[in-house]
């Protein structure tokens, strides 16, 4: 029988897809460069990540999210040379697990991975479970990572395993079912089936304000994040999203309900890649793979009849996911980015704009960016724009501690 273990130790698999993204580091590019302005005031600033895969690398392939990696995006040495001191941890399931009723068994999977690793790992970073937890972490020098359901605990939305979660240390989830529908929710990129909440969404949605858990509103339709915003009496994250009117996709926000969003209190995260933020490389990636990065539509055939392990050993070679190579010629600069948040800062305030990478998820960084290590890119350019360093520390971090606080007090 196919065993987890064995198939960490043994999957030739997963051992090709190791080698192929070794093969696709950034490492080896040259450290950006960076005015001294810039990295001064990016350390004085408190960086918290609404989203980042932190251990999908780990689960699939083995190893420790606080050793340093010379592939993806992401681990807890090169976020602390990045400046990071807080962020969600997804604790990711995918869609391939869906269509033979998986998800329940991945959460707790993955929910189980977490733990040990942040256990293993507790001399550089501690999880937490409210504001006044982060605030004790951070005054100890270590990271504070926040248990956050990206994809689907149970496509019923049963509370009892939500409150189960909630035992264990989960204190954010993700409304739809990645870019599938939940039977309680629907997502941006399937066909409506509740058209937004059903009746047993509006309960889930209840029962989280309950838990004071952080509803996350990415990946959602748009009906059912209007009417997550008409139903919550708590604010509202978008963890990792886009504009709609900069790539006018279904991943992406309308200025409506980004509106309606901050209206509630809630915040306005960014993804950090260029195939939301920028639409000259959007197109160009979706004319190279023919379809766009949201289309799971191949997925039901490619798991049938296959078991738990065997669909780890399908899914496992795209961990992690360190974005695309692409030409000079179409690729995002960093100012482009900017140019993107400031946009959302001149229609909704620098109260409730801030930062969810997405990092080791898929996104295509900027042009000279490594990883997690360069976010004081982001910096120079925000002091290029004429930012404040008040403005620019309410982006990195203060915004979302504020909501945070409200939330999960």
């Amino acid at each position: 029988m196919l065993t987890r273990r064995r198939f960490l130790s043994s999957s030739a698999i997963a051992s090709l897809s190791w080698k192929h993204a070794l093969a696709q580091t950034p490492a080896d590019l040259p450290a950006p460069s960076i005015s001294s302005r810039a990295r001064e005031l990016h350390k004085r600033a408190f960086v918290f990540d609404a989203h980042v895969h932190a251990l999908d690398r780990e689960f699939y392939h083995g190893g420790s999210m606080g050793d340093l990696h010379h592939n993806g995006q992401w681990d807890l040495p090169r976020a602390r040379e990045g400046g990071e001191d807080a962020f969600f941890l997804s604790i990711y399931v995918p869609e391939e697990y869906y269509p033979s009723r998986f998800e329940t068994r991945q959460a707790l999977r993955r929910m189980d991975h977490a733990l040990r690793q942040l256990q293993e790992n507790r001399t550089l970073v501690e999880p937490a479970f409210n504001a006044a937890d982060i605030d004790r972490i951070h005054t100890k020098g270590k990271i504070a990572a926040v248990l956050d359901i990206e994809g689907s605990y149970d496509l019923d939305g049963d509370l009892g395993i939500l409150r189960d979660l909630h035992g264990m240390g989960l204190r954010s989830a993700q409304l739809s079912a990645h870019n599938w529908n939940q039977n309680y929710a629907d997502s941006c990129c399937s066909t409506p089936r509740s058209e937004g909440l059903s009746a047993h969404g509006r309960e889930l949605i209840r029962e989280m304000n309950r838990l004071n858990m952080v509803i996350n509103v990415s990946h959602s339709g748009d009906n059912t994040i209007s009417q997550v915003l008409d139903l919550s009496d708590h604010p509202v994250i978008a963890t990792h999203h886009g504009l709609r009117d900069i790539n006018n996709i279904p991943r992406n926000m309308p200025d409506d309900l980004m509106k309606k969003l901050v209206d509630k209190g809630g915040i306005f995260c960014f993804q950090i890649g260029s195939e939301f933020n920028y639409l000259r490389e959007y197109q160009w990636l979706t004319a190279q793979r023919g379809k766009t990065f949201f289309d799971t539509t191949s997925i039901p055939d490619r798991v049938k009849g296959k078991s738990l392990y065997e669909v780890d050993a399908l899914v496992a070679p795209q961990f992690p996911m360190p974005g695309a190579t692409v030409p000079d010629s179409v690729a995002m600069a960093i100012d482009d980015w900017v140019a993107v948040v400031d946009r959302a800062i001149q229609i909704v305030g620098e109260d409730h704009v801030g930062l969810g990478t997405d990092f080791d998820g898929g996104p295509t960084l900027a042009r000279g960016m490594r990883d997690v290590r360069d976010l004081p890119m982001v910096t120079d350019a925000m002091l290029r724009r004429g930012y404040s360093e008040e403005r620019i520390r309410k982006f990195w971090g203060g915004n979302l501690l504020r909501v945070f606080r409200q939330i999960a007090s």
